[in-house]
């Protein structure tokens, strides 16, 4: 499978990667749909402290057994909970980010983590401290590289300024263009966009009709009414021609250079071979990116600007 640079890092990751959030609790399911993973190209595995409570670290942690050499492992932190406790809190603390790696780094069962993740941020956040924890566990070896999960303007332009980041995780779809307006400022500056959601909740797939009824029942899907969908996912399907859509769907998000994947989620291994035989499809061409962009809204974050 293709590979692109993160940033101006050491890390290539596969086109496709594996968004891990669901998979699931149930271990023998979740490991089955790693290890296809591995065995079908896919180098790039994405999880997160929060995800279920750190139980989806442990599952990913056991399912790379053996092969942890061949993958390119990402996982969030900036979620704090106390065991028994409801909810969690959001702590960017230098004191925090230095704990909880400890504790990621044991559930999945590794020395290192490639790309070390802050999971959100606000303005308000004591964001000098926050890399300054980056950078240490960097120096120390306990992380490759690391990047923030974001879609929040000012957020992102503080981190760009202050730090060195090689990636920026956020929804990204044809259904959701907010990231659109940063693409060519964090290609110009050397930082990579991983897109998360590029199937928008399933929409976007060959079943999209099916889950706009089953699932959104009369629901919006952000600036798409349930009427705008019911008209526009059959226009983007014909577009699509013979490839499935999730493969126009992916090469739309991968159309610009600063895009170095996109993870959708997969709850099975049908979902997961569907998804990679879906990447092997063509890329766009210009034209064809063109058309789709005349049939799809342009949005921005407007919150979160100063």
């Amino acid at each position: 499978m293709p590979k692109n640079q993160l940033g101006k890092s050491e890390l290539y990751v596969s086109q496709l990667g594996l968004g891990c959030m669901s998979l699931g609790t149930e271990e023998k399911k979740a490991t089955e749909i790693v290890k296809k993973a591995l065995d079908l190209g896919i180098n790039y595995l994405d999880t997160a402290d929060l995800y279920d409570f750190g139980k989806n670290e442990e599952i990913v942690g056991k399912a790379l057994k053996g092969q942890r050499d061949k993958v390119i492992l990402a996982t969030k932190v900036g979620n704090s909970w106390t065991s028994g406790k409801e909810g969690w809190e959001w702590d960017p603390s230098k004191e925090h980010i230095l704990s909880a790696v400890k504790d990621s780094l044991h559930r999945l069962q590794t020395d290192y983590i490639d790309l070390y993740q802050l999971h959100g941020g606000t303005i308000d956040d004591p964001t000098d401290e926050t890399i300054e924890a980056f950078e240490e566990l960097k120096k120390g070896g306990y992380i490759r590289e690391y990047g923030i999960s974001s879609i929040r303007p000012n957020v992102i332009k503080r981190f760009v300024e202050r730090s060195s980041i090689v990636s920026i995780m956020m929804q990204y779809s044809m259904l959701d263009t907010r990231p659109e307006e940063w693409l060519d400022y964090l290609h110009d500056n050397n930082i990579s966009v991983i897109a998360r959601g590029p199937l928008a909740k399933g929409l976007l797939s060959e079943r999209g009709l099916e889950k706009l009824q089953e699932k959104f029942n009369g629901k919006s899907y952000l600036d798409y009414s349930n009427e705008d969908l019911s008209e526009l996912l059959p226009k983007l399907t014909q577009l699509s021609g013979e490839k499935p859509l999730q493969s126009s769907a992916f090469h739309y998000c991968l159309s610009h250079p600063a895009v170095a994947a996109v993870i959708p989620g997969a709850s099975s291994v049908g979902q997961l071979e569907a998804n990679v035989s879906a990447i092997y499809e063509q890329e766009l061409s210009v034209d064809e990116y063109k058309v789709y962009k005349e049939l799809l809204k342009q949005s921005i974050y407007e919150s979160h600007r100063n």
